[in-house]
């Protein structure tokens, strides 16, 4: 290797360690409940209660491992229905100016699976293939929703790893919505 790249190697080292103290006390206030109250995201909190009230959930109440599971496994698979259909049937849907005709069921399956598992595997055209609305409406909506629920389920883990119990996790939707 040369001098060059290890000096890249360094310096990116350098930055990680440098940056992950502040960014770990940054993310403890996002996903703890004292961020919105004060300070310059306060705004965002009548957002955040409309999402609640939107999706019924009480923020306050936390959800065990199982609860907390369920919940990202229903979320994901819902997720996962709407994308593979919203791919299907692109044919009969707007925003599609060039009469793309439906994914074929393989890619459709295959897309949904990579990007709701975010590693975006792509095996097409995507002008091609992929009317305006599914790369909008389906893929990149997704890109940053299966984002959130693997920072989401990376909070409950750290949340189980600090409390020493596996009880109570924190609640999926505020840490979703916090991701977002």
């Amino acid at each position: 290797m040369s001098g060059q790249g290890i000096s890249q190697i360094l310096v990116y080292a350098v930055a990680l360690v440098a940056l992950g103290y502040p960014l770990g006390l940054f993310m403890a206030r996002v996903y703890g409940d004292r961020f919105l109250v004060g300070g310059p995201f306060s705004w965002l909190r009548s957002i955040e209660h409309g999402f609640y009230r939107l999706v019924r959930t009480d923020a306050k109440k936390e959800q065990g491992w199982k609860s907390y599971g369920k919940t990202v496994l229903i979320f994901s698979l819902v997720f996962s229905g709407v994308l593979y259909g919203i791919q299907r049937l692109q044919g009969h849907l707007f925003l599609n100016p060039d009469h793309l005709k439906g994914v074929p069921a393989h890619l459709a399956l295959n897309t949904t699976a990579s990007f709701i598992t975010n590693t975006n595997w792509q095996y097409y055209g995507g002008e091609y293939t992929m009317s305006y609305l599914t790369q909008m409406a389906g893929l990149a909506v997704q890109n940053f929703v299966s984002a959130a629920v693997g920072m989401a389920v990376l909070a409950a883990v750290v949340r189980g790893i600090a409390r020493r119990s596996m009880g109570t996790l924190g609640n999926f939707w505020v840490d979703l919505y916090r991701s977002l």
